[in-house]
């Protein structure tokens, strides 16, 4: 895949100081674990369809789960709206358009349609 997204030096240097201490034993590359976060994000891809170039998908979304438990990637957010000389918001598109939006919406509606559901067969109110 020729396609593939790569983190630059300069933005792995803004980014290290919000990673983590390792413990124990060293972690596996930080480039190209997040590359690979942010491309599956990016392209709203399941973690299994992650090109090999990247590592193991087990390895990206157990990095992912981990830091996002952390409030790492949060971190990081703040940390680079709040170097600008001007308060400014980072956030996420949330448009339709997005797939990782779409791949979340659609698990929205499947699970408010089975709970709606579930209502009715209890003998709940419609609507």
């Amino acid at each position: 895949m020729s396609n593939l997204f790569w983190l630059s030096d300069e933005q792995m240097s803004r980014l290290r100081p919000f990673f983590p201490k390792s413990h124990g034993k060293p972690r596996v590359d930080d480039r190209r674990v997040l590359s690979g976060i942010i491309f599956i994000n990016r392209n709203g891809l399941r973690w299994s369809e992650a090109p090999p170039e990247y590592g193991p998908p087990k390895t990206l979304y157990n990095r992912w789960k981990r830091w996002s438990d952390m409030g790492v990637f949060a971190r990081m957010m703040e940390g680079l709206a709040s170097e600008a000389a001007d308060r400014k918001t980072v956030m996420i598109d949330v448009s339709r358009r997005t797939p990782c939006v779409r791949v979340s919406l659609r698990k929205y509606l499947k699970a408010h349609r089975t709970a709606s559901s579930l209502r009715l067969k209890k003998g709940g109110v419609a609507g």
